[in-house]
């Protein structure tokens, strides 16, 4: 009730502001188990793509979003429970066990659930590499898979912004991708991810980098952090 309560006061500000531009809704059964797995670009991208969806979208959200400190962190944790959404432990080894044993428990009651196979939002607006764990998914629950690309939502809403900025949001769904197989055959597993992560590049057009965005964002840290140190020797020696 709290999740339908809260879409339909959203919807009508979505429509006004954003003025969303959707394609291929169709493509997103009715009924049954089904995973959306989408590009990652901004935080807004779990607002925006459910709002449009018929289906309440249930997000395995990580859990640092409902334990962040401060008055972002407490709106962040109001709006994935407001939703629905569901809180696991993606850190790896039996943890990212628990949270696709709680993925498999929705799809077995036919419900719809959110997946970004990067992994974590993209630090500069190129398409990453799919983690595995969607693969397992769509093949040990039957569930179709709907690909889906997000546009314009890192202008929107820029990682560390709270208050969104007004501009028009895109949404593509692709048509409903399906897989049976061993889930146990880690090279089957990674063939599926990276089909499924090809036909989000073909929706997105995004460049795609065949790396995690995780050791992307490491990278990033660290040429940042290089650059600084060197523009921080250069300061240092202009004043010698």
């Amino acid at each position: 009730m709290v999740y339908q309560a809260l879409k339909s006061f959203l919807i009508p500000i979505l429509t006004l502001l954003f003025r969303p531009k959707v394609t291929g809704l169709r493509n997103v059964p009715q009924s049954g188990p089904v995973i959306i797995a989408s590009n990652h670009l901004s935080f807004s991208d779990s607002i925006f793509m459910p709002l449009v969806v018929p289906r309440k979208v249930t997000f395995l959200a990580k859990s640092e979003y409902f334990t962040s400190p401060g008055i972002k962190g407490f709106i962040k944790k109001l709006t994935f429970i407001a939703l629905g959404q569901v809180p696991v432990d993606r850190s790896g080894g039996r943890r990212s066990e628990q949270a696709l044993l709680t993925g498999l428990d929705l799809l077995a009651s036919g419900d719809c659930i959110g997946i970004y196979p990067e992994g974590t939002r993209s630090p500069d607006g190129r398409l990453y590499k799919g983690r595995t764990g969607i693969a397992r998914l769509a093949i040990e629950s039957g569930a179709a898979i709907v690909p889906v690309a997000m546009f314009n939502t890192a202008e929107i809403q820029p990682t560390g912004q709270v208050v969104p900025n007004v501009r028009r949001v895109e949404m593509i769904f692709g048509e409903p991708l399906y897989y049976d197989g061993d889930s146990n055959d880690l090279k089957f597993l990674r063939t599926v991810t990276d089909e499924i992560m090809v036909k989000i590049q073909e929706l997105s057009k995004q460049e795609y980098v065949d790396m995690y965005a995780s050791e992307a964002k490491i990278e990033i840290m660290a040429k940042l952090r290089e650059e600084r140190k060197a523009s921080g020797d250069g300061e240092r020696k202009k004043k010698k």
